[in-house]
């Protein structure tokens, strides 16, 4: 490492990935990453296993895999453990979720019947359309919170683990109103002593981490971390949080297609997107109250990818709506239909019609992966509080206070690439050139 780059400790030891939620993307996650530690695949779509990075001029042709540019954990090394309101092992789940063949699962059942789920930390009333009884018991939700830190210290020491991260993989809680106990720690700490209602699940899975030190990523729409009370937790401690809701289907498409759209100063005077899936997460995105929360996420890139306010003639009059359908008969296998109304020279109308037909949990595992990685980096590298450098997996990112989050695809990969040259002490790639043409 160059001495002008970050003091990053190496990743000695075992990693200890959590996983609240082992449905359909907890399940996929660890059953791939077990078929390709024993060598039955290959890290499709994960940058951290997968991806290069430029270093210097062009000319220099020094293009490294990150994961050997930058000392990231290596999948022998993470050890999983996650929590669910179902008590079925890695493998029952995975079978269930339907998401992988079984005969690919059953390359490495052994190992995925090992992985039991420890009980979870649920409310019915944050997401209404789950049940289980698969769940701890607590007087208060202070008492659930020490629970879990208790279920985590005991991973830690039986693993022999020297660091762990949490990567919520759970459904979509319901949304929430702003509250003032989410203002400051003691508030928030004396809502959980309370039981007040405006803490849900998730929060209380983050509280717990962020108390024992471990990052926390969230991979759902809904209010966890992005909250004055938590983010004080995790400056307070040390500890980096990134977040939210796993950039995945349809806008993963939006923010591939609109920066494009928007280079080439082509308006849109409406974007109509529908989904239909029929996992789990489908059904729980059924109940109106889960469903606000994705709303939200999903609405919420196009507005600032495509600047309004600053563009009126071409995006003023954008008009956006997003449905999502359940339909059991699909299972993982999501499907996202976008009719784009657009206009270009003169105002001559024209349209843009996407059809993508493909696996949520497919995109969402290796994303997952990546985000528990490069947390551990961040985390190593003395880093804290909001990483929005990792805004590149998530549909709506969040950021420091008083910033609009950045969610065009291509600018969000040169900030994350930025990153790591900064870390590293490599120069920063802006893509100007002129010195290639000064002589």
């Amino acid at each position: 490492m160059s001495e002008k780059g970050l003091k990053i400790k190496e990743p000695k030891g075992k990693l200890g990935v959590l996983l609240p939620g082992l449905g359909a993307v907890g399940s996929t996650l660890v059953a791939g990453t077990e078929l390709i530690r024993h060598g039955f695949a290959k890290p499709f779509g994960s940058l951290t296993q997968m991806g290069t990075i430029r270093l210097g001029k062009r000319t220099e042709n020094r293009v490294p895999k990150i994961k050997d540019f930058v000392p990231l954990a290596e999948l022998e090394d993470i050890v999983f453990t996650g929590w669910d309101v179902y008590p079925e092992s890695v493998y029952e789940s995975a079978v269930h979720s339907g998401v992988l063949k079984k005969e690919d699962l059953d390359k490495v059942r052994p190992q995925l019947e090992s992985y039991k789920p420890l009980k979870a930390v649920f409310d019915k009333y944050y997401v209404k359309r789950l049940d289980g009884s698969h769940v701890k018991v607590g007087k208060t939700k202070m008492d659930l919170a020490e629970l879990l830190m208790k279920d985590m210290q005991e991973f830690k020491q039986a693993n022999d683990l020297t660091r762990m991260v949490m990567v919520w993989c759970g459904s979509t809680e319901i949304f929430l109103d702003h509250d003032p106990i989410w203002d400051t720690l003691d508030s928030f700490e004396r809502g959980l002593k309370e039981n007040h209602p405006a803490i849900s699940n998730s929060m209380i899975y983050a509280y717990a981490a962020l108390k024992l030190g471990v990052p926390y990523i969230n991979g759902a729409p809904h209010m966890t971390t992005d909250m004055p009370a938590l983010l004080e937790l995790a400056k307070q401690n040390n500890v980096v949080v990134a977040g939210k809701d796993f950039k995945t289907g349809q806008t993963l498409m939006k923010t591939i297609i609109a920066p494009g759209l928007k280079a080439r100063l082509l308006g849109v005077s409406g974007w109509f997107s529908t989904n239909i899936l029929g996992n789990r997460d489908g059904e729980v995105l059924d109940e109106p109250g889960s469903f606000k929360s994705k709303e939200v996420t999903k609405l919420s890139a196009l507005d600032h990818i495509f600047q309004p306010e600053k563009n009126p003639d071409l995006y003023g009059d954008l008009y956006h709506k997003v449905r999502i359908n359940y339909y059991p008969p699909a299972g993982d296998n999501k499907e996202g239909w976008d009719n784009i109304d657009i206009f270009g020279w003169l105002g001559y109308p024209m349209q843009i019609k996407v059809n993508f037909l493909c696996r949520d949990s497919i995109l969402a595992a290796p994303i997952a992966l990546d985000l528990a990685l490069f947390a551990d980096l961040a985390q190593r590298a003395g880093m804290s509080g909001i990483v929005e450098w990792l805004s590149f997996y998530f549909k709506s990112p969040i950021v420091a206070k008083g910033l609009y989050p950045e969610h065009d695809l291509f600018i969000q990969l040169k900030k994350l690439k930025n990153t790591l040259r900064y870390m590293m002490g490599e120069e920063l790639i802006t893509h100007l050139g002129l010195e290639y043409y000064e002589d």
